[in-house]
């Protein structure tokens, strides 16, 4: 009922331990506080929130528009709703070293497990676009140099994303990991690998946890869960997934209400009352005072 049980330091403290275990964790992305409690009724390790879609969801490009007062407060909103390990995107930490401290803790307070900060410039490009530039290698230091001594609570996950793979090539993405790495990155996102054997590669090359982007329409096949597990990757992100799921049934509904002027067609891929009530826990609030909240939810069973 209300927000998670489990306190922000709690699942930062778990996901570390989650992290150490080797096992791949599964991270499907939340685009509102209600998928945030799907992913968590289906048995799912974590919860990802994308920068590409909390600026879809303001109707915007993923071009670096948003602000940090946006992005923390719409990661709060989804992180406090589950009692997973939240994963949030934050660019490149909303400018220059001073600021990215301040960005660390912002989205501390906001209840994150953990957070990305990527080398590209500003304005940033969406990760699998053509045409991105990326900082200088003192640059990139820099900025997690300063997440990681902003941070206050130690199992904060600090990830170093890096996108130069999509400008000089996968040995230079190496380098550039390596080097984030020695600059105090807990982990790290290599963004656009072009095959299974760039992400091996990576694996092989860092001692610290590495993140695949299971990305639809990008450069990189969608592997399995499987392909990714063999290879020794530590958490699998779906960005955008579930919102293009549903993105995608909107149009189709909008479609066939202006063919036949009614959703009669639709209905049968909605989500019912019942299943909404069920991850909104409904019953709890219902029992929570009777005096006050006393509706009945027997009629809405089976709808």
């Amino acid at each position: 009922m209300l927000y998670a049980k489990t306190t922000p330091a709690e699942k930062r403290r778990i996901f570390r331990e989650r992290l150490a275990s080797g096992e791949l964790l599964q991270f499907p992305g939340a685009f509102n506080p209600l998928s945030a409690k799907l992913i968590q009724s289906k048995g799912f390790d974590g919860v990802y929130i994308s920068g590409a879609v909390l600026a879809a969801d303001l109707g915007l490009p993923d071009i670096g528009l948003t602000t940090l007062t946006e992005v923390a407060g719409r990661g709060q909103q989804i992180a406090r709703m589950t009692d997973l390990p939240a994963l949030i995107d934050a660019d490149t930490g909303f400018g220059e070293p001073l600021n990215l401290a301040r960005t660390v803790q912002t989205l501390e307070d906001a209840g994150v497990a953990g957070l990305h900060i990527e080398d590209q410039h500003n304005p940033k490009r969406c990760g699998h676009l053509d045409g991105k530039n990326v900082v200088d290698n003192d640059t990139a230091v820099k900025r997690i140099k300063a997440a990681v001594d902003a941070r206050r609570d130690e199992n904060l996950l600090i990830m170093a994303r890096t996108d130069i793979r999509a400008v000089d090539g996968l040995d230079a993405a190496i380098d550039r990991a390596k080097m984030l790495v020695d600059a105090g990155a807990d982990a790290i996102f290599p963004e656009a690998m072009k095959d299974l054997g760039e992400f091996a590669a990576m694996r092989a090359a860092l001692d610290v946890p590495v993140l695949a982007n299971m990305t639809e329409f990008g450069k990189s096949e969608l592997f399995s869960k499987q392909q990714l597990s063999d290879i020794g990757i530590n958490i699998v992100i779906y960005p955008v997934s579930l919102l293009r799921l549903a993105m995608g049934s909107a149009v189709r509904g909008l479609d066939s209400l202006q063919e036949t002027g009614s959703f009669q067609a639709s209905v049968s891929e909605m989500q019912t009352r019942a299943d909404l009530y069920e991850t909104l826990d409904y019953e709890a609030y219902n029992h929570f005072d009777s005096g006050i909240f006393n509706f009945d939810l027997t009629t809405h069973t089976k709808h």
